[in-house]
């Protein structure tokens, strides 16, 4: 099993993982040219020579960062994956220089226990609310708004 950024063979499995989990309602889904766009924004996991996880690290603004489209496959769940996906999604966000860290996710518990925090979303920046707005769950979404300060 590996962890590094992802290249330019990963984005057709990215974009599937992260859209089979759309499907059930479970994350947003990522159209394959965003995947593109935004690949250096992405750590994978490999093993056995496949894709099993992903998350992204995205710049938002001066100091702020955002973790986005963490995936694993149900097949490779309960092994550490996702953990070690948010551990270098905060190592590159030190690396940076980042101060704090949010992220959006039906799944706030799973956060809390690398040490996030709930913050109501009117705090997150504009940019956030631009975002937001192209959402198809927008005005009705149950995501949590989950910051880290590093």
């Amino acid at each position: 099993m590996e962890i590094r950024k992802a290249g330019l063979k990963d984005p057709g499995e990215i974009a599937a993982l992260i859209n089979s989990y759309a499907a059930e309602g479970l994350m947003l889904p990522r159209a394959l040219n965003d995947v593109y766009e935004n690949l250096r924004d992405f750590f994978v996991c490999r093993g056995d020579g496949r894709l099993l996880g992903c998350a992204a690290l995205h710049i938002c603004w001066e100091g702020l960062g955002e973790i986005r489209s963490l995936a694993v496959k149900k097949d490779a769940q309960k092994k550490g994956i996702g953990q070690k996906l948010i551990e270098a999604c905060l190592d590159e966000a030190g690396q940076f220089g980042m101060e704090k860290v949010f992220t959006l996710t039906f799944d706030p518990d799973y956060f809390r226990r690398f040490g996030f925090r709930h913050l109501p979303k009117e705090q997150l920046p504009q940019k956030i609310w631009s975002d937001c707005l192209q959402c198809l769950h927008f005005p009705n979404c149950n995501e949590q708004a989950m910051i880290l300060n590093l």
